[in-house]
């Protein structure tokens, strides 16, 4: 199931009440976090503004406010231009975010897989776009297209008989909300050896 309007805790990326131990919120419910997205996203909605008119807009302005804006800057759903903040449209973010910007899996985006981090490959990626809000039809596309495009399947390597076998195989990585960052350094450093 997509989880487009989920609300991670900005400072540990928990999705509930229970934040990791070492975290600046913990303690902080649920529906706070929530509130706090909601203050950013509504006074980003109506407009560009500069950073520092962002606290009169909203009336509790707190840290918790300032690390959701932060963390929607990180997954760039804000654009930032002269220090001027703007919402992008839920279009031009899924375009955005189907390219990842981020080292160690832009490596692996950009240059495909190789024999020895196929599974962490397709791993990081599959991950990368659940938690960017893909679908897992979405996600499914995107992977298997990556495939492809970046001559991964064709340098061979696999148990499976497709790419869609492949991807199908990763379901659970999409299910389970895992995190994409070890998978993809794991894979960058295969890549890397090998180029």
């Amino acid at each position: 199931m997509a989880r487009h309007f989920e609300y991670p805790c900005p400072d540990c990326r928990s999705t509930n009440d229970l934040h990791d131990p070492e975290c600046r919120f913990a303690g902080v419910e649920w529906h706070a976090v929530e509130k706090a997205y909601a203050d950013v996203l509504a006074a980003l909605s109506g407009g560009v503004k500069h950073e520092d008119e962002l606290p009169s807009v909203a009336a509790d302005w707190g840290a918790l406010q300032q690390a959701a804006l932060e963390h929607l800057r990180t997954v760039q759903r804000v654009d930032e231009h002269d220090g001027r903040l703007e919402l992008r449209s839920p279009d031009e973010y899924r375009e955005l975010l189907t390219t990842p910007q981020y080292e160690p899996v832009k490596t692996v985006y950009e240059y495909g897989s190789v024999p020895g981090c196929h599974d962490n490959s397709v791993f990081a990626l599959v991950a990368y776009y659940e938690m960017v809000g893909l679908s897992w039809p979405e996600t499914r596309e995107q992977v298997i297209e990556w495939l492809h495009e970046t001559g991964t399947w064709e340098r061979g390597g696999f148990a499976e008989d497709s790419p869609e076998e492949l991807v199908d195989a990763k379901r659970h990585v999409y299910e389970a909300g895992y995190g994409w960052k070890q998978a993809a350094r794991e894979a960058k450093a295969v890549i890397d050896r090998y180029r």
